[in-house]
């Protein structure tokens, strides 16, 4: 009853479809490809980014909102873990203090 019972594998009966042939072929050269037509140089350097001021204040405030809200998040995680703990501690606390007043009567 607890043992698996594997599905045995029929014995194959002869191959579906016969093998394909393949026969060779011959290979006969082409006319060769002209070649390709020359490519204007691409330029050597890329330009360069320009800081406007007021791009550097959008960056640094961009910066700021990011770790405001990080931080944010973390610390309510962190308050919602101590919240947790200490009300469990509390129901710990009175579980323990009816337990032992009940072994008191």
């Amino acid at each position: 009853m607890f043992r698996p019972k594997h599905p045995t594998m029929p014995q194959p009966t002869g191959t579906g479809t016969p093998p394909a042939v393949v026969e060779p072929t011959a290979i006969t050269p082409s006319t060769p490809a002209p070649p390709p037509a020359p490519t204007a140089p691409a330029p050597a350097s890329r330009p360069v980014v320009q800081l406007t001021p007021g791009t550097a204040l959008a960056l640094v405030g961009g910066g700021t909102a990011v770790v405001l809200v990080v931080g944010a998040v973390l610390v309510s995680m962190l308050l919602a873990v101590t919240v947790t703990a200490a009300s469990l501690a509390i129901c710990a606390l009175v579980i323990r203090s009816l337990v032992n007043a009940q072994h008191r009567r």
